[in-house]
């Protein structure tokens, strides 16, 4: 009998991590500088837990590989999908992702990573680094050598509830006091461009990657903004974030009882607030703030009742 599958996170420490995953969503944390949940994930580098059902104890990446029937029996070799949630609370490093392409030569055949954005929380008045001022390469490489960050580097505000799409070739950071559920290709590739100077425990400069980095960032930035597509359906709003051939992603704000029906398509679900259950065949599971979990491909009808906002992604 199928049902949804719920999932154990694995927890991150990054320099610049804090306690915001314990603080908002109640995670046990391994220490105060904890800055990511890879919440939904099954990569090699840390692959969530099955938590209920006759799959319980299973990693996602075992999953994807003895039972595909449950994605559809998909042709990707590798779960393409990952979902973290980041505490960001000092400024993470400058930093620009491959694509595809340029991530399978250069980095032992993973993924590339475009990844997109949706801020939970933010400190009042926050902004982030979203793309650059260079007008072609050789003026992108002076920029950079020279260190005229504050030129180089665009800003732009930001606000609980913003989307921001990221693809690959799009240098970017998170500042400080942000709190972000993101959605992104299953990799772990970051090229570091800028770190502010920072030194590791051991006193070391963190390592940058400024070959790589200019060598896939895109030249000059495209701005990805769009229009969120919102629609109200009875006891339900659901926002169309982005729909991209790496993934397409949604929020519904739930008030009451909201019925669904997926039968080709499995599904990645974060409850970023309030909370709920979901009833399938009789069975009721409890959503909480912070409850991350798959429906798989043909669990067909079940409905989520409670008042809770959610995120949902797809391939």
């Amino acid at each position: 009998m199928l049902q949804p599958l719920f999932l154990k996170p694995v927890f991150k420490e990054r320099i610049w991590g804090g306690t915001a995953l314990q603080q908002k969503f109640g995670y046990e944390i391994p220490s105060e500088k904890t800055g990511e949940c890879w919440a939904i994930s099954a990569h090699p580098n840390g692959s969530s837990i099955i938590e209920n059902g006759p799959y319980a104890g299973m990693t996602l990446d075992n999953l994807w590989r003895e039972h595909p029937e449950l994605f559809g029996n998909p042709t990707e070799e590798v779960f393409p999908l990952l979902t973290k949630i980041l505490d960001a609370n000092m400024d993470l490093s400058v930093q620009v992702h491959p694509d595809d392409a340029y991530a399978k030569v250069n980095e032992k055949g993973e993924l590339g990573k475009t990844e997109c954005w949706y801020i939970i929380d933010c400190k009042e008045d926050a902004d982030m680094i979203f793309g650059h001022n260079a007008a072609t390469k050789e003026e992108l490489i002076q920029q950079v050598q020279e260190g005229n960050w504050s030129q180089l580097l665009r800003r732009v505000k930001i606000k609980p509830g913003d989307f921001f799409y990221v693809p690959s070739g799009t240098i970017h950071a998170l500042c400080e006091g942000t709190l972000v559920l993101e959605t992104q290709q299953s990799s772990d590739t970051t090229y570091r461009v800028y770190d502010y100077d920072r030194r590791d425990e051991s006193g070391t400069p963190r390592e940058l990657h400024l070959a790589k980095a200019i060598d896939v960032t895109t030249v000059p930035h495209q701005d990805t903004k769009s229009a969120p597509d919102v629609k109200i359906y009875e006891n339900m709003t659901i926002t169309t974030f982005v729909k991209s051939e790496f993934f397409s992603v949604y929020k519904w704000d739930i008030k009451g009882v909201a019925k669904f029906s997926f039968n080709d398509q499995y599904l990645l679900i974060s409850v970023i607030n309030g909370e709920g259950s979901l009833v399938h065949n009789g069975e009721r599971y409890s959503l909480m703030k912070g409850t991350h979990f798959i429906i798989p491909v043909g669990m067909g009808e079940f409905e989520i009742n409670g008042n809770c906002e959610l995120i949902v992604s797809h391939r």
